[in-house]
Formats: structure tokens, C-alpha cells, sequence
């Protein structure tokens, strides 16, 4: 048994999910979706694009408001759990740079191109109420070691990196500040398969060594496996097969799934 799956047994959910749904107009996104997530565990979303994966991470992250159902949120401090989707908008926001991450497909719209890489590192420390302007170049310095930047790129613009750099970078943005909980929306989409191999590598390393909750969207079944404990598959915005991992992509029994699994194993 995973260590990930000892937890589960011990401690309350960190995310409750119960009859989440989002509709626009007449087409359900996402439908009657629930389940738990636990501190350490990483959940895969798969499914085609246009299944609702995307939907699904906003609603989870409070960049939509659900039609129907509830998240709820139990912080570190103990206490009753938080429904994120009835906090005032600024508590939501605040707990996006505290507890929580988001991580975008495309680096530019989770990074500020205009400043530099160390400045894109320091920003949640400071809205955290860092001030030491030495102790924070430091920090970012760190961090762009942990995420394979040279130290020498502190003060360059994310405008003079690779795809692959800037998305490490975003890495780095968003993990500075400890969060509980990272969600990521196609992490390795777009990049050449070295460049994916390498940042694939890097996630599964640091998400293992911080103890990271997740919830990652991808349609790539093999970054699923290599990064999930559990795995949920989504069609026309419904979870049509959701376990283990392994379980589900070694021996599917729903007709999609086995028809995704089936796809990869001829490509």
C-alpha cells in the first residue's frame, strides 16, 4: 500500500468535492462530480479535449462558480472546513497565494513577462509580507536551482526563455510560498518530448520531496501514470471511471477508457 493511501486511512479529506456541476448554456461542462483528495495525493484528470478537464480544475480553484454543488477546503490550522466558493472574493484570492497554486498549460498566463524571473519568484513571498529584499533574492535564487535554472538567469525576463524554462519557472512562482495544494492544467503540453521528459522528472521530484496535494488535467495517459496515485476519466463533462492509477489504465472497464488506453497502446 502507497503511502499516499496510508494517509488517506488516518486523516480528514483536504478537498471534499460533492455534486459539483457547471453548465453553459444547454451543454454540461462538468456534472454531478464528487470526491475526496488527501494532503500528499495526487489526482489525474484525463479525457479528451472538450471532456470538461479544464471546467472542471477552474470550479475546483474558484475561477468559476459551480451551478451545483460544494467544494470544500479544510486548512492547515484545523478548524471547519472552508467553502471556497462562498468566501468573499479577496479571501479566495489570498488563499490562492497561500495554500494553494495553480499551474497554467501556457507559462505566460501564470508568469509576468515583463519582469524579471527573480521578481516573478518574490512576488508571493512579498504579498505574504516579506520585506528583507535580500532574503527574498536568495529565496528566488533557491528556487530557481529547484527548478533547474542557472542562478546567472535571476534578473533575465521570462521573455528570453525556452517554453520548457519558462514553464519551470512558473514551477517555481508558484511553490515558493509552501502551498498544501497545486492545480495543474496540462503541465507538459506543448513541449517538444525531451523538454516534457525532463519537466516531467522535475514535478514528479518535487511533488514527492514537498509532500504536495494535486490535481492535474492531462490528456496524456502517460504523464497521468507517472504522476497520479488516482486517476478520474471524463466524458461529455461526467467522471465515466475513477480508482487507482495502475488499476485503471492496466485493466479499464468502461468502453471509453479502454478506448483511450487502447488509442495510446496503437500510437
Amino acid at each position: 500500500m502507497s503511502a499516499a493511501a496510508l494517509m488517506t486511512e488516518a486523516d480528514p479529506p483536504l478537498l471534499t468535492v460533492a455534486g459539483l456541476g457547471k453548465a453553459f448554456g444547454a451543454r454540461p461542462a462538468c456534472a454531478d462530480i464528487s470526491f475526496d483528495l488527501y494532503a500528499g495525493e495526487v489526482l489525474g484528470v484525463v479525457g479528451e479535449s472538450g471532456s470538461g478537464k479544464t471546467t472542471l480544475l477552474r470550479c475546483l480553484s474558484g475561477g468559476l462558480t459551480p451551478d451545483a454543488g460544494t467544494v470544500l477546503y479544510r486548512p492547515a490550522e484545523g478548524g471547519q472546513a472552508l467553502d471556497v466558493h462562498a468566501l468573499p472574493e479577496g479571501r479566495r484570492r489570498l488563499l490562492m497565494r497561500t495554500d494553494w497554486g495553480y499551474v497554467h498549460q501556457d507559462p505566460r498566463d501564470g508568469l509576468r513577462m515583463g519582469v524579471s524571473a527573480g521578481a516573478n519568484i518574490g512576488e508571493r513571498p512579498m504579498a505574504l509580507g516579506a520585506r528583507h529584499y535580500g532574503r527574498i533574492r536568495a529565496d528566488a535564487a533557491d528556487w530557481l536551482a529547484r527548478v533547474e535554472i542557472e542562478s546567472d538567469r535571476l534578473d533575465d525576463r521570462p521573455t528570453t526563455f525556452s517554453g520548457g524554462m519558462r514553464q519551470r519557472l512558473q514551477l517555481a512562482r508558484v511553490l515558493v510560498s509552501g502551498p498544501r495544494l497545486v492545480f495543474m492544467d496540462e503541465p507538459t503540453g506543448g513541449l517538444d518530448v525531451s523538454v516534457q521528459a525532463r519537466l516531467l522528472d522535475l514535478l514528479r521530484d518535487l511533488v514527492t520531496r514537498l509532500g504536495l496535494a494535486a490535481v492535474i488535467v492531462t490528456h496524456d495517459l502517460a504523464v497521468a501514470r507517472l504522476l497520479a496515485h488516482r486517476l478520474m476519466v471524463m466524458k461529455d463533462g461526467r467522471v465515466v471511471e475513477h480508482g487507482l492509477t495502475d488499476q485503471v489504465l492496466d485493466d479499464p472497464h468502461h468502453p471509453y477508457t479502454q478506448l483511450l488506453v487502447s488509442s495510446v497502446l496503437q500510437a
